[in-house]
């Protein structure tokens, strides 16, 4: 009887061996594949940092076309470091969500640098990581902070110095932002005590570059001529190719923002959410698009490509608190009212004599509420107090620090260029060089 069960015994190991093999077949699969999507989502959100810029560039004068630029390869090359060394242990209190951190209801995380997984660790060594490698989570999750300071630089455009606009980048990216996004995404307070929805940061990103623009453009005010006489002079930009340029690159890019926000691309389920969340992504940017242009030729009877563009971008922002939930005729319809609240905005604004240069404040900071108080009509999950608490309580953080910092740099060093500088183009007065020196008179 002893060869039977022995026989039996070496097959029910043998089926137990080839199940946990399959098991760690399944496990290193799904860890691949997550790890995949932070990569390729990264990337795209980088792609973004150039939309940024065309669009910037397009958006303001050419005398100041130079500038811009340089301020978002700046501001992007501060992001990453500061991110590193203080953002993102600051978000991820005690580590980091890949790793399995169980922090939760905190205020404020941890201090120090970000340290990546081990150089060619196998099963055993990614283990200690969770279900995705740390190092695609920091490169993903430091794309959305540089989008926050991006944010910024087009509102403050054509009159604000250099080097107190990187000053407040390197507090906006290293500390501003990691704080209350660790609130969401760290597992804070937000998260935790509020059930706070916000899938890919209509408030965690894009309302919160909203509130820093808003409080510096209060300390810095208009540029000159903007407002006289009781009436706005419009400033055209420089080129209108360029500005439709970066929206269709900021439109791409919102693919990986949105769609790499699953987290996860290791199941059926998990491929088929992100397919979803691709296709209202861009319902919503269509729904802007197309409500800004109806709008506009309904207001003022022609309509205006500057706001089919902001529109495009409403759209996007408004979505991306929840872009898997909706319907595609629901992720239009959010979007086409983001479009909507542009073309109301901007001119409000002005009547304020609020100066924003590329409508960043009504892009990321109206839309941003916006979509974040949409994720009540989609979402069943989401509560009104878990919404609108969260709301203010990042905004008056967001605009209350930022408002001090930009009062201090303003008295410590001064933010705004002087009148000359300003009149002659900050390209000449800050850079020394122009964007388009065969264009302009000698």
């Amino acid at each position: 009887m002893a060869g039977p069960a022995f026989a039996q015994e070496a097959t029910e190991a043998a089926e137990l061996a080839a199940i946990e093999a399959g098991i760690a077949a399944a496990t290193d699969t799904a860890f691949i594949f997550n790890s995949l999507l932070f990569l390729i989502g990264g990337f795209l959100v980088f792609w973004m940092a150039a939309g940024f810029a065309m669009l910037e560039a397009g958006l303001v004068r050419s005398k100041n076309v130079a500038m811009q630029c340089m301020k978002n390869v700046a501001l992007f090359s501060f992001a990453a470091i500061m991110y590193y060394l203080i953002g993102y242990n600051l978000m991820y209190p005690l580590g980091n969500w890949s790793m399995g951190s169980d922090e939760t209801g905190g205020y404020l995380g941890a201090f120090g640098v970000a340290v990546l997984e081990a150089v060619g660790i196998g099963r055993d060594g990614a283990d200690d990581y969770g279900y995705a490698s740390t190092s695609g989570d920091f490169f993903f999750q430091l794309m959305f902070a540089a989008t926050t300071a991006s944010i910024v630089s087009g509102a403050l455009a054509e009159r604000i110095k250099l080097w107190p606009f990187l000053i407040f980048t390197i507090l906006l990216t290293g500390l501003i932002y990691p704080i209350q996004a660790s609130w969401k995404w760290g597992g804070g307070f937000l998260d935790s005590q509020w059930g706070f929805l916000d899938f890919a940061g209509s408030t965690v990103v894009h309302s919160v570059g909203g509130w820093a623009a808003l409080a510096g453009a209060l300390v810095l005010g208009s540029r000159i001529g903007k407002y006289k006489d009781g009436r706005t002079h419009p400033m055209p930009g420089s080129n209108l190719t360029l500005a439709t340029l970066g929206t269709f690159i900021l439109w791409m890019g919102w693919f990986g923002f949105n769609g790499a926000s699953q987290l996860a691309m290791g199941t059926v389920g998990d491929v088929a959410d992100i397919g979803r969340i691709f296709a209202n992504t861009n319902a919503a940017a269509a729904g802007g698009a197309i409500g800004a242009l109806i709008l506009t030729q309904i207001l003022y009877k022609k309509p205006d490509l500057t706001m089919v563009l902001n529109g495009a971008l409403a759209g996007l922002v408004s979505i991306t608190a929840e872009p898997l939930t909706p319907t595609l005729g629901g992720a239009t319809l959010i979007g086409m009212i983001g479009g909507v609240i542009v073309v109301f905005a901007v001119p409000m604004l002005d009547r304020m004599k609020i100066d924003d240069v590329v409508g960043a404040i009504p892009v990321h900071l109206f839309c941003g509420i916006w979509g974040t108080i949409a994720v009540l009509f989609t979402n069943p999950d989401a509560t009104l107090a878990g919404q609108i608490v969260p709301i203010v309580i990042v905004g008056l953080f967001t605009f209350v620090v930022s408002f001090v910092v930009w009062l201090v740099l303003k008295a410590v060093m001064g933010i705004r260029v002087d009148e000359e500088a300003e009149i002659t183009g900050l390209d000449m007065a800050e850079l020394g060089m122009e964007a388009y020196p065969d264009f302009t008179p000698s």
